[in-house]
């Protein structure tokens, strides 16, 4: 989630991402970084710098390893390096430089990779990083790109270099030619992969629809509507059996879809059984729970290690836990201000 355009909460929160377990999450500060556990909530790191701020960071589940971009008034770093920071030595380890400001990074143990506006730039995640490979894109502001953390799979998605389309690439394989998916019409505003890297979740700049693909093939698996009004969709999040996904937008609302074995949770128009001689929208499928952020801030959010709970992290520094059940019942458990906490608590 990146706040740089809309940081208006004067909190010194600049962005704030998920690990790759969704068991973590870190946030950039205007003066440093912190690191948090999801569930319980708990402050497990704080590195402040006193001359500048971090605009993006990516944990790499949870070892000491961080990838860090300089952000915010006073960036701590360039807008264009990559910095991987040791959190053992309290240092910076591996500096990547590039002709252009870096919109994002992923990591995994074995890849670094560097998201620029036009470009996907892979590289070996050793002490002196090689270039592996080199993508190109279509215009990729919000630096959308997702690897597979997973030692089995080495999938790579981003944005193709058609309007709407992703791209699919298998880093152990690159002989094989890229899956290309045409997900939607709109320029793309959000893609996920589940843990396993066999489905890609994605939505448009219009958000009003989720579309969930087979990775291998690129066959269209599910079209979930989040609602009929235009939406920024900020995260979109698969649990760990990959049987749900849960969804935030700007509208302040969390949704809950079943795509797996239940598709039947999920709700349809009751005039669904006239789906041929009726427009699309009376077809779709609906979430089967959702909650409303009570502060209604631009949140991200994730399945909490407690069976049927969600976790959400917003903007301004509140953080929830809700539980919901298989009929879609749900509520808020646990509330806080995640940015007041320090290490001890």
């Amino acid at each position: 989630m990146n706040l740089v355009p809309q940081a208006t909460q004067g909190n010194g929160l600049l962005f704030c991402n998920f690990n790759q377990d969704q068991g973590c999450f870190a946030c950039g500060m205007e003066n440093g970084f912190r690191v948090y556990n999801c569930d319980p909530l708990k402050e497990k790191e704080r590195q402040d710098f006193g001359d500048g701020g971090v605009g993006h960071i990516e944990m790499l589940f949870r070892c000491n390893y961080l990838a860090l971009v300089g952000g915010g008034k006073n960036p701590k770093f360039p807008s264009n390096k990559v910095m991987v920071w040791d959190d053992l030595k309290k240092k910076v380890v591996i500096e990547l430089a590039f002709d252009n400001d870096v919109k994002g990074v992923r990591l995994r143990r074995d890849r670094i990779v560097a998201v620029l506006l036009d470009k996907i730039k892979v590289f070996s995640f050793t002490h002196t990083p090689q270039m592996l490979h080199i993508f190109d894109t279509t215009q990729n502001p919000r630096g959308l790109c997702v690897i597979c953390p997973n030692s089995n799979n080495s999938l790579l998605a981003f944005p193709g270099e058609k309007t709407g389309h992703v791209q699919v690439v298998d880093l152990a394989n690159t002989e094989r030619s890229p899956v290309d998916i045409a997900a939607h019409d709109n320029n793309l505003f959000c893609i996920s992969l589940n843990l396993p890297g066999t489905r890609l979740a994605t939505a448009s700049e219009k958000g009003t629809l989720i579309r969930v693909f087979d990775t291998n093939n690129g066959t269209q698996l599910h079209e979930l509507r989040r609602g009929a009004n235009a939406a920024h969709i900020y995260c979109i999040n698969f649990n760990t059996d990959s049987s749900l996904i849960c969804v935030s937008s700007d509208h302040g609302t969390i949704h809950i879809f079943s795509i797996e074995d239940q598709p039947s949770k999920n709700k349809e128009s009751t005039l669904a059984t006239a789906r041929s001689v009726l427009p699309k929208y009376f077809s779709s499928k609906w979430s089967f729970s959702r909650f409303q952020v009570p502060s209604g801030s631009q949140s991200i959010c994730a399945f909490g290690s407690e069976k049927n709970s969600v976790i959400t992290i917003c903007a301004d520094g509140s953080y929830y836990k809700f539980l919901f059940t298989p009929k879609g019942e749900c509520n808020r458990d646990v509330y806080a201000q995640f940015l007041r906490m320090t290490d001890g608590d």
